[in-house]
């Protein structure tokens, strides 16, 4: 399977996708609970599926139905998940108010932050450093692990909770989008393991929720998800709209690029999963088959 891709939701199924037909390969129950997040280990042997209170890993490759391995120590949804780019540690956002760090061989607690209000999402820096974590209260923050501390917090606007933030591949801009339907972003340099931030431009995405935020992987592009039904790509050149993705009938949760930046795989509320040329703004394949809202996507295509 050199291309992975995935989707799950509040079915409480996780379904593997032959990603240029449209057939579904394979499906897994995740009983305990919806799945709010997906994401595939640097090595590409399992997806990680995060839930109600916890993270399960499947094996992608084969056809066991049953969790490798599951992480627990959440008492609320879990919101965010990333991995080290080494697959040496993992870590997940909560509504419960934290930020954990995990060691992937013994699935146990090394590292919790607390934010005092739910987590919405958390993403790992580039330099395998830091993790920079939003929130309910409208906090980012980013978390220096050396040192141990939140390095930084950011308001971007008071009392708007910050929904999701994406960090660049060369770690060069940083990017978070609200609840009033507001991107903002900042430059990030770094110097010494350390980074400073200088804020760069404010643009207003959607009308609605923004639900997800993404930079693409050739940091050209900002994909911005909405509960107004849209997906939005951004120039980060002039952050001028260069692509309306309309079609979604409900919520648009979660959003993954291709790896060459050329495509987009959306995940909606109205059961379906799709994917979408950029270039043309146009669907290449829809994926049927979610009995209910389809929440999260993953897809690594290199």
């Amino acid at each position: 399977m050199a291309v992975v891709l995935a989707s799950a939701g509040y079915d409480h199924t996780i379904r593997f996708w032959e990603a240029l037909s449209g057939i579904c390969q394979r499906t897994i129950q995740h009983t305990d609970s919806q799945v709010n997040r997906l994401a595939i280990t640097p090595d590409k042997r399992f997806l990680a599926a995060a839930g109600k209170s916890s993270v399960k890993l499947y094996e992608i490759r084969g056809s066991n139905p049953h969790a490798y391995m599951q992480f627990e120590g959440h008492t609320g949804n879990i919101t965010g998940i990333g991995f080290q780019n080494e697959g040496k540690w993992m870590v997940t956002s909560s509504e419960d108010g934290t930020v954990k760090v995990w060691d992937m061989r013994s699935p146990v607690v090394q590292r919790s932050y607390k934010h005092k209000v739910p987590v919405n999402d958390v993403v790992i820096h580039p330099n395998q450093g830091e993790l920079i974590s939003c929130d309910e209260g409208g906090n980012v923050r980013i978390w220096d692990l050396s040192e141990n501390t939140c390095a930084h917090q950011l308001i971007p606007q008071e009392d708007t909770p910050v929904r999701s933030v994406s960090v660049a591949t060369d770690g060069s801009m940083l990017v978070a989008g609200n609840n009033k339907g507001n991107c903002y972003v900042w430059k990030m340099v770094n110097s010494r393991d350390t980074t400073s931030l200088h804020p760069v431009t404010k643009f207003r995405a959607h009308t609605k929720y923004v639900t997800r935020v993404l930079l693409s992987p050739d940091v050209k592009h900002i994909a911005t998800c909405s509960a107004d039904h849209t997906a939005r790509i951004w120039s980060t050149d002039t952050f001028a709209l260069e692509t309306t993705l309309a079609g979604h009938q409900r919520w648009v949760w979660d959003c993954a690029f291709s790896a060459d930046s050329a495509y987009l795989v959306t995940a909606c509320s109205d059961h379906y999963a799709r994917l979408w040329e950029l270039s043309t703004g146009h669907i290449i394949r829809q994926y049927n088959g979610h009995h209910k809202g389809a929440v999260c996507v993953a897809l690594n295509d290199v």
